[in-house]
């Protein structure tokens, strides 16, 4: 592992237009620089490279962030290798220091835990589009809400069983752990014997601003007033509630072209302002709004 201050110094030397250059080229524009995007075809140049902040932005893809990622999204580079490839550049030293058995199981514990809700995320899509159960009662609802196919593709919705442990017994036999399971909110345990406690509920997969599932917000298509309408992921490694924007991964783009954003109160508005051409729009999901995901909106 590369030690902190190896990192510190790599950032602290990066200049992003340099860095960009070498496989784009870049013009001048005002205190800028822009170029025809290197992640799609167009004639148009949306591609834009700030010094001033240090990152870059494609209006095209809705790809942006600095000279690391950059490099990961342009090379295809994991974030050590770009690290040390800018690291090389600059003639920096690279110290390696070794995880701590702490550190170790922590960044195992958070990779288990996006492997597991990236399958559950594939599963329950899945589930709703090709079984009979999921068009019937979790297609037909999303229909009668109004919403296209196309917007629950784009939003990534889906439906679990309503079959008590459908989801988490295909998991175990796919060779996903339990503990995980348990820790990501997907399964809950009850008297040693594991059940789905998204049963019989609409999926909104959580993302992330850079599209990754983080967590989930499960809707019951029941009529009873004991049930509770929404169920949401616990906290864990990857989901911070305080920190996370339902849509902000959808919205982004609009956003920056806009340069406003609209909070709305859950996921079904965003979707359905989505749908109706409103797409710099975002929820807080139930929670008051914090410095957190103020700070997310700013850094988009």
């Amino acid at each position: 592992m590369i030690n902190k201050q190896t990192i510190d110094r790599i950032f602290d030397a990066l200049i992003i237009e340099d860095i960009v250059g070498e496989f784009v080229h870049l013009k001048k524009a005002g205190a800028n620089f822009k170029a025809r995007s290197p992640f799609t075809d167009e004639k148009t140049p949306s591609f834009y490279v700030s010094p001033s902040k240090g990152i870059f932005k494609c209006f095209s893809t809705g790809k942006g962030g600095n000279a690391i990622t950059f490099l990961m999204e342009h090379e295809k580079m994991t974030y050590p290798e770009a690290l040390r490839w800018a690291a090389n550049k600059y003639g920096i030293e690279i110290i390696e220091e070794k995880l701590t058995e702490e550190q170790e199981e922590q960044q195992n514990d958070r990779e288990s835990l996006g492997i597991v809700v990236a399958f559950a995320e594939k599963y329950f899509i899945n589930y709703l589009h090709d079984s009979e159960e999921g068009k019937a009662i979790g297609l037909s609802y999303f229909y009668e809400r109004g919403f296209r196919e196309e917007i629950i593709r784009k939003f990534n919705l889906g439906y679990c069983p309503d079959k008590g442990h459908q989801f988490t017994k295909t998991a175990l036999e796919r060779g996903y752990k339990l503990k995980y399971l348990l820790d990501s909110g997907l399964s809950k345990d009850m008297g040693g014997q594991p059940f789905d406690f998204y049963k019989g509920r609409v999926i909104f997969p959580i993302h992330n601003v850079s599209g990754k599932v983080i967590g989930f917000g499960g809707r019951t298509l029941r009529k009873d007033k004991k049930t509770a309408k929404y169920f949401n992921s616990p906290e864990n490694d990857l989901y911070n509630k305080s920190r996370v924007l339902y849509g902000l991964y959808q919205a982004k783009n609009a956003i920056l072209k806009q340069e406003e954003c609209y909070l709305v109160e859950g996921y079904t508005d965003v979707i359905a302002l989505h749908q109706n051409g409103i797409e710099n729009v975002v929820s807080s999901s139930g929670t008051s709004l914090t410095d957190g995901q103020i700070k997310l909106i700013k850094r988009v």
